[in-house]
């Protein structure tokens, strides 16, 4: 059985950074997009970032524009969010996904696997 577990969370000051890991345990051939999401108290959860199955392709959102990348080892079947220049704002649990296909999706319909998330909390 596939798993997701996401680290890297944790707490920092307005203007610092961070990086998120998200390891796919359990099944050694992940021909499968990934991406990250975020949700904070009381909003939907919305699109991070996500990166195609070979590490070529990379879709980022309109929250992590010019902050944040992604990248992934495909040895290692981890991917990872590079977040820089935090805000309070980007305060919120970050959700590692494997979608159906190979391509990055901006659309949470197109992910079927999900990690329990990690916090991220931006103080001022």
């Amino acid at each position: 059985q596939v798993q997701l577990v996401e680290s890297g969370g944790g707490s920092v000051q307005d203007g610092g950074s961070l990086r998120l890991s998200c390891v796919a345990s359990g099944r050694t051939d992940r021909r499968y997009a990934m991406g990250w999401f975020r949700q904070s108290p009381g909003k939907e959860r919305e699109f991070v970032a996500a990166i195609g199955w070979s590490g070529a392709s990379t879709r980022i959102g309109d929250v992590a524009k010019g902050r944040f990348s992604v990248s992934r080892d495909t040895g290692k079947n981890t991917i990872f969010l590079h977040m820089s220049n935090l805000k309070p704002e980007d305060t919120a649990m970050y959700y590692c996904a494997e979608a159906f296909g190979g391509s990055p999706s901006e659309d949470f319909f197109e992910y079927n696997l999900w990690g329990p998330g990690v916090q991220v909390t931006v103080s001022s």
